[in-house]
């Protein structure tokens, strides 16, 4: 049955285009490539739109880096791609640099966006995606991952600009009476009265005696 139809619809080939069935179907082959290739250069004027705006955004040069200095980690999160007039930096072990470059794996949208604007030295270590894993603080790594983060680092040094270091907070340490008072001017108040009243204490017992 099926061999009867095929050689039906090569008669019919034959006797309505004058072509072989082989050539036949090379022709048409050959038209749906061209009307493939076509649509795909000019598609909807949307989609073209789209396209020429996205090659001319990549194409713009970028500003020089800009150097920021010391800021805080507060002030960091100023530059996570949110405002497209500011740089895009990030920092690893405290070292600030400028990813502009990579906005479509740094910036809003690409896959390591949520490191923008951070200090993610343990999330890239450990590579989470964690909240509690966009810090800083690094302490209680293991050797693989501190060696990662070590990869991670000299990657960026390579790559980008350095503009700028994270503050750094110092706790300020001094002793505590336990009512939140310092204990170094109470120490150094106390012992001229401990004294005096030493030397009281034997000035009395002398004048006693």
């Amino acid at each position: 049955m099926g061999l009867q139809l095929w050689e039906t619809l090569k008669e019919e080939i034959t006797a309505y285009t004058g072509l072989s069935p082989a050539t036949f179907f090379t022709v048409v082959a050959l038209l749906w490539a061209i009307y493939y290739v076509v649509t795909g250069l000019f598609g909807s004027s949307d989609d073209h739109h789209q396209r020429s705006r996205a090659f001319e955004e990549q194409m713009e040069p970028l500003p020089p880096p800009v150097q920021v200095g010391e800021i805080s980690e507060k002030e960091l999160k100023q530059y996570d791609g949110s405002d497209p007039k500011k740089p895009l930096l990030m920092a690893i072990k405290g070292q600030i640099y400028d990813v502009s470059q990579s906005r479509m794996f740094y910036g809003p949208g690409g896959p390591y966006a949520l490191f923008a604007g951070k200090d993610a030295s343990r999330a890239l270590a450990k590579m989470s995606f964690e909240e509690q894993d966009l810090t800083g603080d690094i302490s209680g790594l293991g050797p693989f991952e501190l060696d990662a983060l070590q990869d991670w680092e000299y990657k960026f040094m390579s790559k980008y600009v350095k503009v700028g270091t994270i503050k750094k907070t110092v706790a300020v340490t001094g002793g505590d009476n336990g009512n939140g008072e310092a204990l170094g001017t109470t120490e150094g108040d106390a012992k001229p009265a401990e004294d005096g009243s030493s030397q009281n204490a034997v000035a009395g017992t002398d004048a006693e005696e």
